[in-house]
């Protein structure tokens, strides 16, 4: 007979023990958050669609203007500024830009202004016989923007920032696949489930002291384009954003959208699979969170300048197209890049940006212009590739983007700003 002896020592050398509670990291940043409701309170010709024949109908869910600024610890600041919309218009940019430069000193490379591109949003760029209607949502969303900024720029308060991604899988490849043969199954169909797609979910959490969130930065690489109706619906991302705040009562979700011009959400067409699309980027940014996000310590480092863009065609022309850069210590590089920036673009900016541990690039920000194609885009035709850019307009772009990275992580320490009014003599 075989006798097993196991004694009380062993037992409890293999219990699991509890990890050890670290230390708090310490309060490197200031922050402030606030937002502000912008759904139109009278019907309003919808965007993204020309199939729509009549104004919108009615109220899904609100429409937000959201704003979360940054102060780093020599006083240097940013501004996010995220918007339930279809684009951000240059007009838009420019009025938000000039009022917040000669109210509260902000530099316009530090602020980023991104929009969700929902397609049930209003449609505030003029049309004829609607001039009136889009000027005055315009004005409107003018003095949103700045009065939320200025907010949360009062609001300025010790908080740490964290940073990490996970992963989503809604989004698919709305292009056909050019690559298949004429007499394939699935020539000239579309979606196509072999194409680029980029899944990442990237997260900047910036918590209190106490380690309660306050903000939290998502995005993903994919159209707003679960919904065709007409009410007014922050789509995929308007849902993702209410199920966040409602886990974490007290934090304001900021949603800006990647390099999703080409990707659409399937499936789609309902409330009941924009609800769940939600629900699954909010589970991905609930998983960015548990995954080990690193912490960012900063400095905050902004730049923005504008690359020139040629048209071809028979009236060949040019364009000036502003590129942000905006690089959180040797953590996080933010690439905003205005307008519907296809997919290729965040791929291989991930690829050969260097200097960070984390790359996250988003598009239709601070400026919406129509599609930006690749290379690859322009050669292969088709409806992203309207705008009949040359083919060099991938490698001006990205070429911008490392010029930006590099004098970004060759600049000097920034010098500290004292933000404490002199006193005056008497």
């Amino acid at each position: 007979m075989i006798h097993v002896l196991v004694t009380c020592s062993a037992l409890i050398l293999s219990t699991p023990t509890a990890p050890p509670v670290p230390k708090p990291a310490p309060c490197l940043w200031k922050a402030g958050v606030a937002s502000a409701r912008i759904t139109p309170q009278q019907p309003m010709w919808m965007a993204g669609y020309g199939a729509r024949k009549k104004p919108s109908e009615g109220i899904a869910q609100d429409l937000f203007a959201k704003a979360l600024a940054l102060e780093d610890s020599s006083g240097h600041r940013l501004v996010i500024v995220s918007l339930d919309l279809i684009g951000v218009l240059t007009t838009l940019r420019e009025a938000v830009e000039k009022r917040l430069q000669t109210q509260y000193k902000l530099p316009p490379e530090c602020l980023l202004m991104a929009a969700s591109h929902t397609h049930s949003g209003p449609e505030y760029r003029e049309r004829k016989g609607r001039e009136e209607e889009a000027g005055r949502y315009h004005k409107f969303l003018e003095e949103q923007i700045v009065k939320i900024v200025g907010d949360s720029l009062q609001k300025l308060l010790p908080a740490r920032a964290s940073y990490g991604h996970a992963r989503a899988g809604f989004a698919m490849n709305r292009r056909r696949n050019y690559q298949l043969p004429k007499g394939d199954v699935n020539f000239n169909k579309a979606p196509n489930p072999d194409g680029p797609v980029d899944h990442d979910v990237p997260v900047l959490l910036v918590s209190n002291p106490d380690d309660t969130p306050l903000a939290l930065v998502f995005g993903y690489a994919c159209h707003n384009t679960t919904l065709g109706l007409y009410e007014f619906c922050g789509d995929y991302c308007g849902y993702a954003q209410e199920y966040l705040q409602a886990d974490h009562p007290g934090m304001t979700a900021l949603f800006i959208i990647g390099c999703g011009a080409d990707q659409n959400p399937y499936p789609r067409s309902t409330f009941d699979w924009a609800k769940k699309h939600g629900r699954s980027l909010a589970n991905a940014v609930e998983a960015a969170l548990f995954a080990n996000p690193r912490p960012v310590a900063g400095p905050v480092r902004c730049a923005m300048e504008k690359v020139q863009l040629e048209r071809q065609g028979k009236t060949p022309s040019k364009f000036d197209y502003p590129v942000q850069v905006i690089r959180f210590g040797p953590e996080l590089t933010l690439i905003a890049l205005p307008s519907e920036v296809v997919v290729d673009y965040s791929l291989r900016l991930k690829r050969e940006v260097q200097g960070a541990r984390g790359v996250w690039v988003t598009g239709y920000s601070n400026g919406y212009y129509g599609y930006i194609a690749s290379r690859r885009i322009v050669e292969e035709g088709g409806y992203e590739a309207q705008a009949n850019w040359a083919p060099t307009i991938e490698d001006r772009i990205v070429g911008k983007v490392q010029e930006l990275n590099r004098r970004l992580a060759e600049a000097p320490l920034p010098v500290p700003i004292d933000r404490v009014p002199k006193a005056t003599k008497n």
